[in-house]
């Protein structure tokens, strides 16, 4: 491959899958012997040179979904660029690596137990709660878990809750820790699938929905962790510290760009993390409870919950396209929570002493990287002018009548052909995909793939409606009559006020 380049950088090859660069083994080369790497302008992953200095990437997917990408090398992440302009790189295939649900599971069918274990940050808890029982849909249940709070706001703002469907505050007439309130929690879901909430959490539009596909994209899958601003390893789109949203969206717009942008790919790690992690019940039924005597106040009884689950065969994976906000520390404080931690890496160390190299081999998976390089273009090409709005697919001339709304529609193709098109500001229309065979299979990848939140009936015939309302059903995406955008029915009301 031919480039005008600087003296550090000999060659690139590439043959559509794989990227090769080899360099000067003795010009120049970084400290660390790595190098970095922008796709299509935005900063990508590192890579290590070795001792021959060859770095190399395979490219299993299309990071955007297109067979072009530029690629620009650099001497560090901020540092200067390794070629006077940028090499095109075209990629094998446009797969962008998601991970669809097969044809006919249904992501809505578990009946599912929204656990919060709850201690002091009364602050911290009104907004979790608030922002669960706005954003939850589905078949759920809300259990909350007073550990014997001493901040005597929190027993007021449980008690408002109570009183509604679907809700259940429990108080445990000791502090009992973290890791024991928890259990209480997945012992008292019965046979539902358990999602453990931290109390310092807020979640944002079509959460539990998102976490639900995750756990069906594969029946091996045991749990499906969101992404947060402020989460260790499951940070985006920086790891392991504190992620700022962008300052001209909202948190729930931020949320929802996530839902339309991050991708279906599903990143896989020998661990989730519980501050929001989805649980399948075949695989709590298999493995047990937390270890609350090993853990008992939290921070590592996820990870070796998951280490146990993966021994016997379960994987778990990432909802890259879950974002979900995250205070930290607020029931301990920031000192003891990194003693508690690592108290808990210890007892990992001891019973699972692969698991950090473990984790260090997945955690710069290409997966991985491709979703920190999705939501580093999301978060950088943020304004109010493009700030998110809900999808609502309009069906063979529904009539779109919501300005909040961003309007999609499908529109038959010859014989046997449809046509996916997004409304564009100006009146027209862009023609985002097409395909041919029975309208059901193609709208079964379009609703997942383009992160379709509701549909409108219109004059639509027939067969499609009725393939639109089944899909939509499996799917969790609501249905409307008018071509109005309104929140998909929730699992549970509002409280009263205080």
């Amino acid at each position: 491959m031919a480039a005008s380049r600087l003296p550090l950088l000999l060659d690139a090859d590439w043959d559509g899958h794989r990227l090769v660069l080899r360099f000067a083994a003795d010009a120049g080369l970084p400290p660390d012997r790595r190098v970095a790497l922008d796709l299509d302008g935005t900063y990508f992953t590192d890579l290590p040179i070795d001792a021959r200095g060859i770095a190399a990437l395979a490219f299993p997917f299309a990071p955007a979904g297109r067979r072009r990408v530029a690629l620009l090398p650099r001497l560090t992440r901020d540092g200067p660029p390794l070629l006077r302009q940028p090499l095109t790189l075209v990629l094998a295939t446009t797969d962008d690596g998601a991970q669809l649900l097969p044809p006919g599971a249904d992501a809505m069918a578990p009946a599912v137990a929204v656990v919060v274990p709850v201690y002091n940050a009364a602050d911290d808890v009104a907004r979790c709660l608030a922002s669960v029982l706005r954003h939850t849909t589905g078949r759920a249940r809300l259990i909350v878990i007073d550990d014997a709070s001493t901040d005597p706001a929190v027993a007021p703002l449980l008690a408002r809750y109570a009183g509604l469907a679907g809700v259940s505050v429990l108080r445990n007439p000791d502090n009992r820790g973290f890791t024991a309130t928890a259990n209480r929690g997945i012992e008292a879901a019965d046979d539902a699938d358990v999602v453990l909430l931290n109390a310092d959490t807020e979640v944002g539009p079509h959460w539990l929905t998102g976490l639900r596909r995750a756990i069906a994209s594969r029946p091996d899958i045991a749990s499906a962790t969101a992404v947060s601003d402020n989460a260790g390893a499951f940070s985006v789109p920086e790891l392991e510290c504190e992620n700022a949203l962008p300052a001209a969206w909202s948190f729930e717009q931020s949320a929802r760009a996530l839902w339309q942008g991050a991708g279906l790919a599903y990143p896989m790690l020998p661990t989730g993390n519980g501050f929001c992690l989805y649980l399948r019940r075949a695989a709590l039924d298999a493995v047990g409870l937390l270890d609350a005597q090993a853990f008992p106040q939290g921070y590592g009884e996820e990870n070796d919950w998951c280490q146990r689950a993966a021994a016997a065969g379960w994987h778990h994976a990432v909802a890259g396209n879950v974002l979900v906000r995250h205070a930290r520390s607020r029931s301990f404080g920031h000192a003891r929570r990194i003693a508690l931690g690592q108290a808990g890496m210890a007892v990992l160390r001891t019973r699972w002493p692969r698991y950090e190299d473990e984790v260090g081999a997945t955690l710069f998976s290409y997966p991985r990287r491709v979703l920190d390089w999705r939501v580093r273009r999301l978060f950088a090409g943020a304004t109010a002018a493009n700030a998110p709005r809900p999808r609502v697919l309009g069906l063979a001339g529904a009539a779109m009548t919501d300005a909040g709304a961003e309007a999609w529609h499908i529109e038959p193709v010859a014989a046997d052909g449809w046509r996916l098109l997004r409304s564009d500001a100006g009146g027209g229309r862009t023609a985002v995909a097409e395909g041919t065979g029975p309208a059901a299979d193609l709208l079964w990848d379009w609703l997942q793939r383009h992160a379709i939140e509701q549909l409108a009936a219109g004059g639509a015939p027939s067969a499609l409606a009725e393939a639109a309302r089944a899909a939509g059903a499996r799917l969790g995406i609501d249905w409307s009559d008018d071509g109005r955008i309104a929140d998909n029915p929730r699992s549970f009301g509002d409280p009263p006020h205080a």
